[in-house]
């Protein structure tokens, strides 16, 4: 009876074993493939408008979209290394979200953010670009305590560091300006290939960002005396500001589009030629990392 069972299954259970052994087989290909696909954590690339962030994502090989939000990532390899460029959206609420949801999702080894933004400083022209050896945030403000028909004076306003307190906006060790210093690494690669760009100068500043958009001269210039700002634009801090807090390497890029305090007019090619110079960066980082 045991041989004739033995004769009956055989062949079911010479079936389930090569369905074991195709399935281990598949698994061991499905981790190796993954563990080529995944050997670094990739460099996200930031981006608010689509004239910002597209023109990289282009130049990405095997590219994949995924969408969270709004927010859009182009996730691709450079140089057999992933990247992904995120488009994020104006201002610093999509920013610091998309930053988020970005290192959460994706586990970023470095974040750069860029784009275009308006001068501050006189000496720099439209086509310069400033690396972000600090970014800040212009837009956290604690104005003067005035009564109903004081008047109001913004030269008065005084910073407010957000990171410094968890306590009231009363307390006096929050009453300064916060600076976001850029990665050392990131600022070294960027400064290493800072030759290949012919349109400018490139030249490290301290970026500002807000959710205002300033055309007032003298707040510029007040700006750029009180907070040492070469430019300003609406985004970087608050990425740097998120990148901070989970400690991801953080470099700002931006290229001036335009500046009032010496006339320059607003030009749009800008917004590309600040990638190709960030696209040249991103290769020498990764020359970086696979050094090591």
């Amino acid at each position: 009876m045991t041989n004739k069972i033995l004769k009956k299954y055989a062949p079911l259970a010479a079936i389930a074993l090569l369905f074991l052994l195709l399935l281990a087989l598949r698994n061991s290909a499905f981790l190796n493939e993954t563990e080529v696909e995944g050997a670094g954590r990739p460099i996200l690339i930031q981006g608010p408008m689509p004239i910002e962030a597209e023109k990289f994502a282009q130049k990405l090989e095997k590219v994949k979209v995924e969408k969270s939000g709004n927010f859009v990532f182009y996730k691709g390899k450079l140089n057999n290394y992933p990247v992904i460029v995120a488009k994020t959206g104006k201002g610093m609420e999509n920013t610091a979200a998309a930053t988020a949801v970005a290192i959460e999702k994706y586990n970023p080894i470095a974040i750069i953010n860029q784009g275009t933004s308006g001068g501050h400083d006189p000496k720099l022209h439209v086509f310069d670009i400033v690396l972000g050896k600090s970014t800040t945030n212009i837009g956290s403000l604690k104005t003067e305590s005035k009564n109903e028909s004081e008047g109001m004076d913004p030269t008065q306003w005084i910073p407010m560091d957000l990171m410094a307190s968890e306590g009231s906006g009363s307390d006096p060790n929050a009453e300064k300006i916060r600076y976001y210093e850029g990665d050392k690494d990131l600022l070294a690669a960027a400064n290493a290939v800072k030759d290949t760009y012919t349109k400018g100068k490139v030249v490290e500043g301290t970026i500002g960002s807000a959710d205002v958009w300033n055309n007032e001269v003298d707040r510029i210039k007040w700006f750029h005396t009180n907070y040492g700002t070469s430019v300003e634009e609406m985004e970087g801090a608050a990425a740097a500001q998120m990148a901070k807090a989970y400690d991801v390497p953080f470099l700002g890029i931006r290229v001036l589009s335009n500046n009032k305090t010496n006339g320059d007019k607003y030009n749009p090619d800008t917004a590309a030629a600040n990638q190709e110079y960030v696209y040249e960066v991103v290769k020498k980082y990764i020359s970086t990392i696979q050094s090591k």
